[in-house]
């Protein structure tokens, strides 16, 4: 039973996390080096200095140097269009649950309101929107729940118009080395506010991953890799059938 408990736990967390991360070897190298002889002139011979060294060039101060471009700041509007530009996608995703422990499987979309989570063996979990609903299913345990996808931060992808400042609370927006990221919160999400952080790319603002905090405090991080936006999901993977009980493999 305390194994139940706990899997349905994890399932629940998953959703959340779903919708919606010289100077001292330069020293020894200097120490080991030997001492250089000492000159000394040969007994009754005329002291010679020894001739100076050629005047060096001046360096190139870095001033001189073109200096490259900054790039433009964030833009929510470059955000929105790249979502709403979507039709569909699938990615490969690892999952970093809250203790730790990986995940992987495929992410498919289909806007607006369609998604699946589809986990790899061992794990017996899928995650489907259909457009209304969001059904977590878990075959090992014979569960199905279902959720409106307003409770969860998935709305933020699946919208018919995708407008992140009029759907959550944004709370930053800003670049990091060669990545953008926007910080949002969910008041209306299971449970409480949610935040939600969100990568994208710097230059193509293609989705990276996202960091889902749970209202408890939990973080669970999606990481997407091999993203193909020209993929168009077959409808039949977003099917809910809400009196189906789940057979277990």
């Amino acid at each position: 039973m305390t194994e139940s408990v706990s899997s349905r736990a994890t399932l629940r967390t998953a959703l959340a996390g779903f919708l919606m991360l010289a100077g001292m070897a330069g020293a020894i190298a200097q120490a080991a080096l030997p001492t250089p002889p000492v000159r000394t002139a040969p007994p009754n011979s005329p002291f010679r200095a020894d001739p100076p060294p050629p005047p060096s060039r001046p360096a190139a101060t870095p001033s001189h140097a073109p200096k490259p471009p900054e790039p433009p700041p964030p833009s929510l509007d470059r955000i929105n269009a790249y979502f709403n530009g979507l039709r569909g996608f699938q990615a490969d995703f690892v999952q970093i649950a809250p203790d730790g422990r990986n995940y992987s499987g495929v992410l498919y979309l289909l806007r607006p309101g369609r998604m699946r989570f589809e986990y790899h063996p061992p794990a017996q979990l899928e995650i489907v929107a259909d457009g209304r609903s969001v059904a977590i299913r878990d075959r090992k345990l014979r569960t199905q729940d279902l959720y409106y996808i307003g409770q969860t931060p998935l709305k933020f992808l699946l919208a018919q118009k995708i407008d992140v400042a009029r759907d959550s609370t944004v709370t930053d927006l800003k670049r990091a080395g060669d990545e953008v990221q926007l910080l949002l919160e969910d008041r209306s999400t299971i449970g409480g506010t949610s935040r939600i952080r969100v990568v994208f790319d710097g230059q193509t603002y293609a989705l990276k991953e996202w960091t889902v905090t749970d209202p408890q405090g939990f973080d669970t991080r999606v990481m997407l890799s091999n993203l193909d936006t020209n993929a168009n999901p077959d409808r039949s993977l977003f099917v809910i059938d809400e009196q189906k009980l789940i057979n277990p493999n």
